[in-house]
């Protein structure tokens, strides 16, 4: 459903929402409906907040010009064009869209990379004259990782066939098998004029061992086999079973003549002794002549430093490329690096914590460098956003972290920001996690307000645009206990709403008017948590307002 939007009045009909004086007229229910539909009132304006206008009606933008108001949402429930898509347009400045926009959405094991539900989004928003702050460009977690896999991996390489053990029974005195039997008794015996290896029924012998196995390479090993009646057995090599053709992944031959059996396979896992071990079913007695065994070594090698270094630089460029190529300038404030401090790892020399690394998976700094990660990242997706027609003096890049309010994570943010910007890179703000929550514990309470006081004067004094992002703030009871949306009571909720203009106020007076960037709303309705400036009606499933919203609203006005 597309919706055209003249943001002072707006005409309700045929499935359309409209806003009536700067305020939503639709109730959830009442979306997609048919050409009869007829408007009732909006369940968010009954008593005490029908008088409250949008939300970002109430911030001053001459005393707050850099200020922006955010909510996050995903790109589908936004694309839907329904009830949260009209909250979001209407009472903020701008859209964020969490994990939905980075590269593990967008990008498949191949490389191939579907923009189709952005290139929608910002189509609407552009035509509705909304704003996106951009997800971040590259992070540790949610990004392409079969793509990134695919692209690191071993490259072949050619091998030649290497010789192994061979044994053939001629060599052999008719008599006892010196070799290993796990059932039965194997011997050597006389058979079509050749000395074999007679293997009885339910008899389990190594026809061939005592060589070690290359843990990587594909072994070929071949035997003639003879029986007077069909045979049926099971092979084992090093440790690995090995299927055939016959049922239950047996191996098969019909009787009366020679017949060339081969079987290619790697050992099993942490086996270094090569052997192949042939056990006979009741079908009949078989016997053997002429094994070989050789095999081609892994035709991979690791790619080298600067293989690795062009490898994920070219993924950088093509993710960028991709990204900008659809964005066409319009986002114009992009999260550039996401959760990098590693609070479980420090830095020998100063103690504060170092970048995540992986062992496992390809984090883009470990290839190319924890000092020129930022740096890398800027400048290419600098350089692709001016090639799409994006304007260089618009744009602006943060880095975003959550738990800042530990002191040592905030020093650390801040000696890696220091660090990426003397090797040139493009930072102009810090995009702050909140993970916060009401506690009705006097002590706990007062400690959280401290923690957030001192997390803003800190980030004031850096200096960089400050963005307060994931704002949800949960509810606790003095016991510790969370407090549901559905049990929070009218006294509870109002406690939550002020501690929301609390930190709003905190916000607008601590850090530096030119340095506000602003806040973005994490959940705009309530979830399981208390979290929303709209309640949902259980019966109807409307959002209305509740306390958060005027607090909101009179934060924002500087009314306490």
């Amino acid at each position: 459903m597309k919706t055209s939007f003249n943001f002072s009045t707006f005409n309700l009909k045929a499935g359309l929402f409209a806003l009536a004086v700067g305020a939503l007229m639709a109730s959830c229910a009442d979306y997609n409906v048919t050409d009869d539909f007829k408007a009732e009132p909006d369940p968010t304006f009954v008593e005490p907040y029908k008088d409250y206008g949008t939300v970002k009606s109430y911030l001053n933008r001459e005393a707050y010009p850099n200020m922006s108001l955010g909510a996050q949402l995903k790109v589908a429930e936004f694309n839907k064009q329904e009830l949260a898509h009209a909250v979001a347009i209407t009472n903020f400045d701008d859209l964020a869209f969490g994990t939905t926009l980075m590269s593990g959405t967008i990008v498949n094991a191949k490389g191939i990379m579907n923009f189709l539900d952005m290139k929608d989004l910002l189509d609407h928003v552009q035509e509705i004259g909304g704003k996106v702050f951009g997800s971040p460009i590259v992070a540790n977690a949610n990004q392409a990782d079969d793509w990134l896999n695919m692209l690191t991996a071993p490259i072949e390489i050619p091998v030649d066939y290497v010789e192994g053990k061979s044994v053939n029974f001629n060599d052999m005195s008719v008599g006892p098998y010196t070799g290993t039997a796990e059932k039965g008794t194997p011997t050597i015996e006389k058979y079509d004029d050749q000395n074999t290896l007679k293997i009885p029924l339910l008899g389990s012998v190594n026809i061939i061992e005592g060589f070690e196995v290359d843990s990587l390479a594909t072994y070929t090993i071949t035997f003639w086999a003879k029986a007077d009646k069909d045979a049926t057995f099971n092979i084992t090599f090093s440790g690995n079973k090995v299927n055939g053709s016959g049922p239950n992944g047996a191996w098969t031959f019909k009787s009366g003549k020679w017949t060339k059996i081969v079987v290619e396979a790697k050992s099993a896992g942490g086996v270094t002794d090569g052997y192949l071990r042939v056990e006979n079913t009741r079908s009949a007695v078989f016997y053997i002549q002429k094994v070989e065994v050789g095999y081609y070594p892994d035709n991979h090698r690791a790619q080298t430093e600067q293989e690795l270094k062009d490898t994920i630089n070219y993924a950088l460029n093509a993710w960028c490329d991709g990204l900008m190529k659809i964005n066409e300038g319009r986002i114009t404030s992009f999260d550039l690096i996401d959760e990098a401090i590693d609070t479980k790892a420090t830095l020998a020399s100063n103690g504060l914590y170092d970048l995540k690394h992986s062992t496992d998976k390809i984090f883009w700094q470990d290839i190319l460098g924890s000092e020129r990660y930022a740096p890398e990242v800027s400048r290419v997706a600098s350089a692709a956003y001016k090639t799409h027609g994006g304007d260089p003096e618009k744009l602006k890049f943060f880095i975003s972290e959550s738990g800042l309010n530990e002191q040592k994570k905030f020093e650390s943010l801040k000696y890696w920001i220091e660090v990426w910007d003397k090797n040139g890179a493009k930072i102009d703000g810090i995009n702050a996690k909140l993970n916060l929550t009401y506690s009705e514990d006097a002590a706990t309470q007062a400690a959280t307000v401290a923690s957030l006081n001192t997390l803003l004067e800190n980030l004031a004094k850096s200096g960089k645009l400050i963005r307060l992002s994931n704002f949800d703030i949960k509810y606790q009871d003095a016991d510790g206990l969370p407090v549901a949306s559905d049990k929070i009571t009218a006294a509870q909720r109002q406690k939550l709403a002020d501690f929301y203009g609390e930190v709003i106020t905190a916000y607008m007076t601590k850090i530096p008017h030119e340095k506000q960037a602003g806040i973005c709303k994490g959940n705009m309705a309530d979830t399981s948590d208390p979290v929303g400036l709209w309640s949902i009606d259980s019966k109807s499933k409307d959002w209305v307002r509740n306390a958060t919203y005027k607090a909101f609203c009179d934060a924002l006005q500087g009314k306490k």
